[in-house]
Order: structure tokens, then C-alpha cells, then sequence
């Protein structure tokens, strides 16, 4: 009976020690994951003395118990691993363990395994060798990666779906990938078609303008007749059609040397010209502004029709128009980017033929006489009235521009003189501000340079 009982002891503490995980060893100062150091002269005197071993077990593992061949006492709360010997000693009254007397393993090491810990035991000392402990890693490891790999496996086999399942609900749902040309060529046939509503029609055009920013989609759009629809519908009786070709228009000529060939091939100079001389509304006066500007640009050809249908003219009447205020600066600028086109043109130094053909055109472009007959001499400095700076700017850009020709205009112009010396008043102050700040090069400091250099040339 009383043998009976001391079986039943025997049994539960070794179920109870089956449980327990390595800990650290705060008296030996032990950690217990595997860190393998390398064989140093060093290390090799002082492995058999001690051996580094680390791990991230939980803070409340204080203290391990490391087994010999001898019993040895296991103290209340030290942590054992599984597979011992385990007894109440009845002398003392405390528990004993030590190492099976068969082992498992080769060289005394010991590897055992609980959920997702591991550890090792060398039942031939309490320390290891570097071989040892790189032998012990590399199964971790291994054992760690396939339990993750299988794990993760799963995870995503939960999560997402096959990519053979994906492609035929896309095919269900007859879901189709349009290149921008195969979209430009259904928004050409949307706007195109006869029972198109005026709705779809502006929707259509709108997403064109989108698509034909770029040089490749608006040569396409040439290249499919698209073009000349554009062109055609600036005749349209519905102002928004109007309206929105014209941006169309603008959008695929603007830095696109084939579109625009194209273009005053197809006769779009003379009706852009046409919607800005007659009586429209200000949104197609923008637009067709805009498409205008667009067409001029580093195209000395069509400069020179511009020249020859009495463009000039035409936009110095939009210029003093009255609700067309918003307009004086973008035909300003235009007008200031010609000049200076033909101007950089002819001072760069370049021998080539090609460079000689350009300046041969832009020679038979001579925009600064008619301006200077059509009062731009006068039209241009009154914009100096603006308190806007950017618009300032511009102007005093352009006076400089034309200072040469326009000389005695300035001087004769009533207060003038009076206007440039407040400006240069106004300007000194804020480039001060603008130096004292640590900007040497500011912005107003280069307009006040412009306000004494035309100051200067007049005096």
C-alpha cells in the first residue's frame, strides 16, 4: 500500500514536470536560446567553462534545472526538461531528477520539444561546444520554418483566391482593357453618332481632352479624322459644342508640330479667328483663345497667316472689348512669346541647315511694325494699373520688349512717369523685406530691376 502511494507521488510529479519549460538561471547567469559564437583562440580555452546560450523564454522562467547521470534535488519553481527521472526522495522529502541512463541522441546531447519551444541537453557536461550548438540551431530551424511555412500556407490559401477563380469571374463580368487609342476612337464615334444626345456628345468631348494631351493620342486622333470633326465643330449651332472642340483643339496642337500642319491645313486658323472676332460668349472666347495661342507657338507659318487674315487686329479690338478684361494678359503674353521666339531665334549662333531654314521663316514673320501702327504702345502700359504683381510683371516684361520702338509713346503717355516711380517706391520696400528675410534674388527685387531699366531708357 504505502508503495502503491509512493508510485501514484512519482507519477504526478513527473506529469507535472512535463510541463515545465526551460528558464533562465539567474545564479549562473545562463540565458537559454541557442547563440552560436564562434571558435576564437579565445573561446576555445573557455568553452568547457561556460557556453552562451540566449533565448526569449517568459520573464517568470527564473530559474533551470541541468541534469547529470546523478540525481540531483529539483527546487521548488525551477523549470525541468521533459523526459527525466524524477522521485520524492522519502530521506529529505524533496524531488530528485536526472538523466534516463539510455539517453536519446549521439554525444550526450538531448533535443526536446514542447508546442513551439525547443531546447537540448548535453548529459555529458553543462556546457557545448560551437559544433553543438550550431547542430542544435540548424534543427530549430528547421523544424521552426516548416511549422511557419505550413501555417502561413494556409493563411493565405484563407485569404485570397485562386488567380484561376479571379480570371473567370473577370470574364463573367466581360470586363475589358481599352487602350487610350481604342478609347479615343469610341469618344470620336460616340460624338460622331447621329443618335448621340447633346449631353453625349460634351461628356465625349470632354474625356477627349483628357486623352489628347499627349503628342501620340492626338496624332491619333488626326490620323482617324477626329481632327477635322474637331475642326468642323466650331461651326456647331450649340455654343457648349463650340466651346468644347475649341479645348480639344487647343489641348492636341499645343508643342505638336504634325497636329498643327494638320490643323491649318484643315482650315481651324481662320474659324478660331472667326469665334474671336464675332460676338460669342466668354467661355468660347477662352477656349478658342486658348486653341488660338496653341496654334501660333514656335509656328512661324502660321504667324504669318496670322499676320495676313488680320489676326492682330482682331485681337487688339478683343483687347479693349468691354467684359473681355480677363482676356488682355493671355493675348499680351501671346503676342510678348512671338516676338520673343524670333528674336532668340536669331541670336542663336548655329550653323546647321535646319537652323538656318527656321530663322529664313521667322525672318518673314514681322509682328513688332504692325503692333507698333495698331497702338500696342499705348494698349500694353495701361495694364500697369493692375495691382496683381504677376500682371505687373508681364507688362513690365513686355514695355522692356518693345522700349526701343515704342520709346516716344512712353514718354508722351500722361502719368506714366509718375506710375513707374510708385512702382519702383513700392518694390524697393518689399525687396528690402525680401533681402532681410535672406533672399538676395526675390522676386520683387527682380521687379523693381525692370521698373529702373525701363525708368532708365526713358530718361
Amino acid at each position: 500500500m504505502e508503495l502503491g502511494c509512493l508510485n501514484l507521488i512519482l507519477l504526478l510529479i513527473s506529469v507535472h514536470c512535463l510541463n515545465y519549460s526551460w528558464g533562465e538561471n539567474s545564479q549562473q547567469q545562463r540565458a537559454s536560446a541557442l547563440t552560436v559564437v564562434e571558435q576564437t583562440e579565445e573561446n576555445i580555452g573557455k568553452r568547457k567553462e561556460e557556453a552562451t546560450v540566449e533565448d526569449d523564454l517568459d520573464p517568470e522562467d527564473i530559474e533551470v534545472f541541468y541534469p547529470t547521470n546523478k540525481w540531483q534535488e529539483v527546487k521548488p519553481g525551477q523549470a525541468i526538461p521533459a523526459g527525466l527521472h524524477v522521485r520524492l526522495n522519502l530521506e529529505t522529502g524533496k524531488n530528485e531528477a536526472k538523466i534516463l541512463d539510455d539517453g536519446n541522441g549521439k554525444d550526450g546531447l538531448k533535443y526536446w520539444k514542447q508546442g513551439s519551444r525547443h531546447g537540448m541537453v548535453n548529459t555529458d557536461s553543462k556546457s557545448f561546444t560551437a559544433e553543438e550548438l550550431k547542430k542544435a540551431l540548424k534543427l530549430m530551424k528547421q523544424e521552426g520554418i516548416t511549422d511557419i511555412d505550413e501555417g502561413h500556407e494556409e493563411k493565405v490559401r484563407k485569404t485570397f483566391r485562386p488567380i484561376k477563380e479571379l480570371m473567370e469571374d473577370f470574364e463573367a463580368m466581360n470586363v475589358v482593357m481599352e487602350t487610350d487609342m481604342e478609347i479615343i476612337n469610341r469618344l470620336v464615334s460616340k460624338f460622331n453618332s447621329t443618335s448621340a444626345t447633346l449631353e453625349n456628345k460634351v461628356a465625349a468631348l470632354f474625356d477627349l481632352e483628357y486623352y489628347v494631351h499627349q503628342v501620340d493620342n492626338a496624332q491619333h486622333l488626326m490620323a482617324i479624322g477626329g481632327l477635322q470633326l474637331m475642326t468642323n465643330a466650331l461651326n456647331a449651332t450649340e455654343p457648349c459644342i463650340r466651346e468644347n472642340a475649341a479645348f480639344v483643339l487647343g489641348s492636341a496642337l499645343s508643342g505638336n508640330p504634325k497636329v498643327q500642319i494638320e490643323a491649318i491645313e484643315a482650315g481651324a486658323l481662320q474659324k478660331l479667328l472667326i469665334l474671336l472676332a464675332t460676338d460669342q460668349p466668354l467661355a468660347i472666347k477662352k477656349k478658342a483663345l486658348f486653341a488660338f495661342s496653341s496654334m501660333l507657338r514656335h509656328f512661324p507659318f502660321a504667324q504669318q497667316q496670322f499676320l495676313k487674315l488680320g489676326g492682330l487686329q482682331v485681337l487688339g479690338q478683343l483687347f479693349q472689348a468691354k467684359g473681355m478684361e480677363s482676356l488682355r494678359i493671355r493675348i499680351m503674353t501671346l503676342l510678348y512669346d512671338m516676338v520673343m521666339e524670333k528674336k532668340l531665334i536669331q541670336e542663336v549662333q548655329d550653323g546647321s541647315a535646319q537652323h538656318q531654314e527656321k530663322c529664313h521663316q521667322y525672318e518673314k514673320v514681322n509682328l513688332l511694325p504692325p503692333m507698333l501702327e495698331q497702338d500696342w504702345c499705348i494698349l500694353v502700359p495701361k495694364l500697369l494699373t493692375s495691382t496683381d504683381h504677376d500682371t505687373r510683371e508681364k507688362v513690365l516684361r513686355t514695355m522692356n520688349l518693345m522700349i526701343s520702338s515704342c520709346k516716344n509713346e512712353y514718354q508722351a503717355m500722361q502719368g506714366l512717369s509718375s506710375l513707374l516711380n510708385m512702382l519702383r517706391s513700392e518694390y524697393e520696400e518689399l525687396a528690402a523685406e525680401e533681402q532681410g528675410e535672406g533672399e538676395q534674388d526675390g522676386y520683387f527685387l527682380g521687379l523693381l530691376n525692370s521698373v529702373n531699366d525701363i525708368i532708365k531708357k526713358l530718361g
